[in-house]
């Protein structure tokens, strides 16, 4: 019964802390998105603005990867 328990609180703790990173990734994608957006919103851009925008780019799919795959290991346990 014990070893259960034991079992079942390490489970919980697992998908809380998977819970965590998915939730912190989609927030950092919320604020990547509010500075896209207000790059993007200006009739003229600077090229670091420009770098900026593919380096958004490319964080914001990198955290969608992550999440992808942390949902994934979710249904699998």
């Amino acid at each position: 019964m014990s070893e259960n328990k034991d079992e079942l609180i390490k489970a919980q703790n697992e998908l809380i802390g998977i819970l965590f990173e998915i939730i912190k990734r989609l927030q950092a994608n919320n604020d990547l998105d509010t500075e896209y957006f207000q790059i993007i919103g200006k009739e003229t851009r600077t090229e670091n603005e420009n770098s900026r925008l593919d380096e958004i780019t490319k964080e914001r799919t990198d955290n969608a990867e992550i999440v992808s795959r942390l949902l994934k290991q979710i249904e699998s346990n």
